[in-house]
């Protein structure tokens, strides 16, 4: 669900082998990264699913507290957030250790994302107005904050959706990049609908914490894209 990292699915293909497999006399082959072993990603959604596991037992066992509705809708809320920073820190982990493997867990994650974006919305839905229609219209247009929040859900649909790479196929590497980022947008909507719900209890600690992370992650794309523009620019006077 990122141009450059999220739900990029073509970075889950495997490599064209544009070289030799045959290894000069002596020369050791290197180690093969412990990030593409098979167990890898099984354990991945294991642990995405966690969260989820969890929340349901309390659900079920009756240990989420006073207010078990309420803890559930943040709770997924908590997690939206916390899987979409995961996505996002998939890129530049991969330049800052080098470790190119990172980019088949991207597509997962982005879906995981959506996953708790979804149960998010129907936690609200359904223990705060019982999937009343026209009461949760009338919420949304009443809140700005569910607004917010509901935006950023519509604008993950389609990101989720194509996520595969037959949509890559089908739409075009271009055309495909250029929705992959909303999911920016979506970052800055997430967080917006944080600060609102935070703002009637005067609780701004997480919020802080997640704007920074969030401004590292988009500073690094936006330094990103400001030294591909130069190195363009630069290319283009030397040919001159």
């Amino acid at each position: 669900m990122d141009a450059t990292a999220s739900t990029a699915a073509h970075a889950d293909r495997p490599a064209m082998n544009l070289g030799s497999t045959t290894r000069a006399p002596g020369v050791a082959s290197r180690p093969r990264s412990r990030w593409l072993h098979p167990a890898v990603k099984p354990v991945l959604f294991v642990l995405c699913l966690m969260p989820f596991a969890w929340l349901f037992y309390g659900a079920w066992a009756n240990t989420l507290g006073a207010n078990p509705a309420e803890a559930l809708i943040r709770a997924t809320g908590d997690w939206t957030l916390r899987f979409l920073c995961l996505t996002l820190a998939i890129s530049p982990l991969r330049q800052w250790f080098n470790l190119p493997p990172l980019a088949r867990f991207r597509r997962m994650l982005g879906l995981f994302t959506y996953f708790y974006a979804v149960s998010h919305f129907l936690s609200y839905a359904w223990l705060d107005q019982s999937f009343a229609l026209d009461a949760i219209v009338r919420d949304i247009a009443k809140r700005p904050f569910i607004l917010v929040g509901t935006l950023a859900l519509v604008l993950l649909t389609p990101l989720a959706a194509t996520s595969f790479n037959r949509a890559i196929k089908w739409m075009g590497s271009s055309r495909w990049q250029a929705l992959h980022r909303a999911v920016y947008a979506i970052a800055g909507l997430g967080l917006l609908h944080f600060f609102w719900m935070r703002s009637a209890k005067n609780d701004f600690s997480e919020v802080a914490i997640y704007a920074v992370v969030l401004g590292v992650l988009l500073g690094w794309r936006f330094n990103r894209w400001l030294a591909a523009k130069r190195a363009t620019a630069a290319a283009s006077s030397a040919v001159r």
